[in-house]
């Protein structure tokens, strides 16, 4: 198993851009596809972005194509994700998971790892 710590998370204004950081421990982490969910008070958690354990696949949600670029550093055992141009309505707490299958990262079901997520807040 894995552990996951997020970091970056904070306040902005709408327009300006975070960095999201997942830290994740354990000597087997690079075998996990990871990815980004995002949960606001009330909603269920959704899907926001993920990418395979090698890096060369990422998918993305419609709504954030274009503005946040998921990416991976094995390296050292991170997992980013760049938001630009933020909107109020990005506003939410952001959770970093892994499992070792793509596929069940995008839909987010049984997934082996979560993180304690981070706070982003989006002013207008």
């Amino acid at each position: 198993q894995v552990q996951l710590v997020e970091s970056g998370g904070g306040l902005v204004q709408a327009g300006g851009s975070l960095r999201l950081s997942c830290a994740a421990s354990g000597r087997t982490s690079s075998r996990y596809a990871m990815g980004w969910f995002r949960q606001t008070p009330g909603k269920e958690r959704e899907f926001v972005a993920a990418v395979s354990s090698s890096g060369g696949h990422t998918k993305h949600t419609d709504s954030v194509k274009g503005r946040f670029t998921i990416s991976r550093d094995n390296a050292k055992n991170t997992v980013y994700l760049q938001m630009n141009s933020l909107k109020p309505e990005d506003t939410a707490v952001y959770y970093c998971a892994a499992d070792l299958r793509f596929g069940s990262v995008i839909a987010g079901l049984d997934l082996t790892s979560w993180g304690q997520g981070t706070q982003v807040t989006v002013s207008s």
